[in-house]
């Protein structure tokens, strides 16, 4: 089973951008479709970006135009670029790993904070 870990997470001013990753281990990276979710304090996690084995992508209403995720299968790591950063752009952001058969699989999460 893949094991995942996020990095680059931090405080952030509204505008700038940050530039998130998550690198997976213990499996074949390049058959799981990977995503990005997000959960604020007090609300339910949420869809960020997806991009599927094939790297096909959706994005959130939300983030379209501004967050771009990517994926590298030789360094067995996902992206998440965020540009144009909005104070509710503000949660813990973690990683998830999908292929069919098996149980998603998430990381331990990484926090964004977006304030001047």
């Amino acid at each position: 089973q893949v094991h995942l870990v996020e990095s680059g997470g931090g405080l952030v001013q509204p505008g700038k951008t940050l530039k998130l990753s998550c690198v997976a281990s213990g499996s074949i990276f390049r058959v799981y479709d990977m995503g990005w979710y997000r959960q604020a304090p007090g609300k339910q996690r949420e869809l960020v970006a997806l991009i599927t084995n094939g790297g096909m992508t959706n994005y959130a209403d939300s983030v379209k135009g501004r967050f771009t995720i990517s994926r590298d299968n030789a360094k067995n790591t996902v992206y998440l670029e965020m540009n144009s950063l909005k104070p509710e752009d503000t949660a813990v952001y973690y990683c998830n790993a999908e292929v069919v058969g098996q149980a998603g699989v998430w990381g331990q999460g990484t926090q964004v904070t977006v304030s001047s």
